[in-house]
């Protein structure tokens, strides 16, 4: 079975210190093969991720790039939550998933409700470490600037990711994995490199935390909205 997600709103990010580049993620490819994996743009992905407890796959999508009126296809995302989360988004129940899909207030409590969260990137376009960390403090920056929570500790904090970042290369299938524990304001980066040892990074800034979910989770002002309308969709379906 194959499902086309068609996402129509175009985003911006920060590359290497050049200029802003338009951003329209486009439609991801999804199959469900015997609802024990998902094919994300022909990425397979579990349908369950056991951390402390299983999670499922409940969102997916990729962030892709036109330039010159080619496809650049970075990589794909799946998002694993506790099925309990459907608990604490009782508010929306009956909603639809266009409803959801517009609701900004909708992906803040799913950012905040204190359920286990896991967000797995696999990279599709090579990529190097210290492109990939820039992004991620450009994003980040940005949005606690805005909201006037960038202070001195979160530069630090961003840093840190910078810095674990920066020596890696990030080839196709590379995994990068955010882990959210239910129970703290922390979050664990795992990148998995082909032939290498897992390596580890915890951010413990709380803000930092917050607003690396919002990049991911944000609703209207998420990285990739093809996530987002699938997130809508499922929850949708569970809420109903």
């Amino acid at each position: 079975m194959v499902f086309h997600l068609k996402p129509f709103v175009k985003i911006s990010l920060n590359i290497c210190s050049s200029p802003s580049i338009s951003l329209s993620p486009s439609p991801a490819k999804t199959t469900a093969m015997a609802d024990e994996v998902v094919l994300v743009d022909e990425i397979s992905y579990p349908a369950k991720y056991t951390t402390t407890k299983p999670l499922s796959l409940l969102g997916h999508g990729i962030t892709d790039m036109e330039i010159h009126f080619l496809q650049v296809k970075f990589y794909s995302i799946g998002v694993y939550l506790d099925p309990e989360i459907v608990g604490h988004l009782q508010q929306w129940k009956g909603k639809s998933a266009e409803e959801l899909e517009k609701s900004d207030d909708f992906f803040d409590a799913l950012i905040s409700a204190p359920v286990e969260k896991v967000i797995r990137l696999v990279v599709i376009k090579e990529i190097k470490g210290a492109q990939y960390g820039v992004q991620i403090e450009s994003a980040v920056r940005d949005r606690l600037a805005a909201d006037d929570k960038y202070e001195e500790e979160e530069e630090e904090a961003l840093e840190k990711i910078v810095e674990f970042l920066h020596s890696k290369y990030f080839k196709k299938h590379s995994v990068i994995t955010y882990h959210f524990p239910a129970d703290s304001q922390t979050a664990e980066i795992v990148v998995s490199l082909e032939g290498k040892e897992d390596s580890k990074f915890v951010v413990e800034n709380a803000n930092v935390v917050e607003t690396i979910k919002k990049w991911y989770l944000g609703g209207s002002r998420a990285v990739s909205p093809s996530t987002i309308s699938s997130l809508a969709s499922t929850l949708s379906a569970e809420l109903s």
